[in-house]
């Protein structure tokens, strides 16, 4: 058995709001082994996004970490400055952002954007970061990858943006790569397409992956451990199978009820909608 790759412990992100404080993400944790995939799902508002911002140190600034540990790699992230946390992000650990329009900078190429992240972290000249740029977009299934790297964002479709963005994450092979609902921005057919890329780069660069979703076919068909949250909270943890064939949790049971099948099964939808942050009942 593998040391976990990835350690959360506990982990607890507030938001500073006109209202006070409010909790986002509450006691959350989990274990990532190297080469492992975990599936993070549950229903918009459940906190899954504020996890993979917390653990990247991403977040706004009113937000802070109000208690927990993240491990990478047997270092404690949440102490870490700034400076050292640029060292960290993108050679230890990446992330896919949902929107690729709101995460790729408009006035700048896709070339620039892809090389300033190679020249960051890697001794290499500006020639070689192009030329390395070039092959990410390749390998990503970017058409004519030598033209592309001179278009600007808005030049270019929803799906290949976020090839781009995908480009960017693993331009400098981080051991975890998380992917929070990279599929949002695109359509039915390239959202197969990215989710089929994003398993042979895993497995191709022996990457640690973390996939947040709200797609239950999509942990069930990528994904060797899931996590279920709900308001902020992971309510149930396992393996993909054990949990999804023998739920334990009634959420659980509940998100697999209203998930849409072939057969003519009309889906049992969820009454009611997650509490917002503040306005949690007791229990949770």
């Amino acid at each position: 058995m593998h040391d976990p790759l990835l350690t959360v412990d506990g982990l607890t992100t507030e938001f500073a709001t006109t209202h006070g404080s409010i909790r986002a993400v509450e006691d959350v944790s989990f274990d990532l082994a190297p080469g492992e995939k975990l599936g993070i799902v549950g229903e918009s508002g459940s906190g899954k996004s504020v996890t993979a911002r917390t653990v990247m140190r991403l977040l706004d600034d009113n937000g802070r970490i109000e208690a927990g540990s993240v491990r990478l790699n047997g270092r404690e992230l949440t102490t870490l400055s700034e400076r050292e946390l640029t060292g960290v992000r993108g050679t230890e650990i990446a992330m896919i952002f949902q929107d690729p329009m709101s995460s790729l900078t408009p006035v700048l190429t896709v070339g620039t954007q892809i090389t300033e992240t190679i020249l960051e972290h890697q001794d290499v000249s500006k020639a070689r970061a192009r030329e390395q740029a070039i092959e990410l977009l390749d390998r990503v299934r970017i058409p004519d990858p030598e033209s592309v790297i001179d278009t600007y964002p808005h030049e270019l479709s929803g799906g290949q943006r976020q090839r781009v963005l995908i480009a960017i994450a693993i331009s400098c092979d981080p051991d975890v790569l998380i992917a929070d609902e990279p599929t949002t921005a695109v359509d039915v057919t390239i959202e197969a397409q990215i989710l089929e890329l994003l398993e042979d780069l895993v497995e191709e660069r022996e990457m640690s992956l973390v996939q947040i979703t709200h797609d239950l076919g999509v942990v069930a068909e990528t994904c060797d451990r899931v996590a279920v949250m709900y308001a902020g909270r992971i309510v149930e943890r396992g393996d993909v199978m054990d949990v999804f064939v023998e739920p334990r949790h009634p959420y659980t049971a509940g998100l697999l009820r209203s998930t849409p099948r072939i057969a003519d099964v009309e889906p049992a939808l969820l009454p009611g909608n997650v509490p917002e942050p503040g306005e949690r009942p007791g229990g949770l």
